[in-house]
């Protein structure tokens, strides 16, 4: 299942998957993250049994501030 430390090559053989509910609409456009793990795992929600990347609960925790803040333009 996991390839690496940093990626998960089936992301179906994790359990927890959610959507923020801000991702409206259809256009198919939206990240899946998931509970639950000790990394964060976050996919396509297209393609749920892609890959994921895994990120460290630090990284992920600067990421969305980032965003949120309006550092990063997503």
């Amino acid at each position: 299942m996991v390839s690496s430390e940093h990626t998960v090559l089936d992301s179906s053989a994790l359990t927890g998957w959610f959507k923020s509910s801000y991702s409206g609409g259809n256009q198919g456009e939206c990240l899946e993250v998931a509970r639950g793990h000790a990394g964060v795992p976050v996919r396509d929600s297209k393609t749920v049994a892609g890959p994921a990347l895994v990120f460290s609960v630090g990284g992920w925790t600067a990421f969305v501030g980032s965003v949120k803040d309006g550092g990063i333009a997503v």
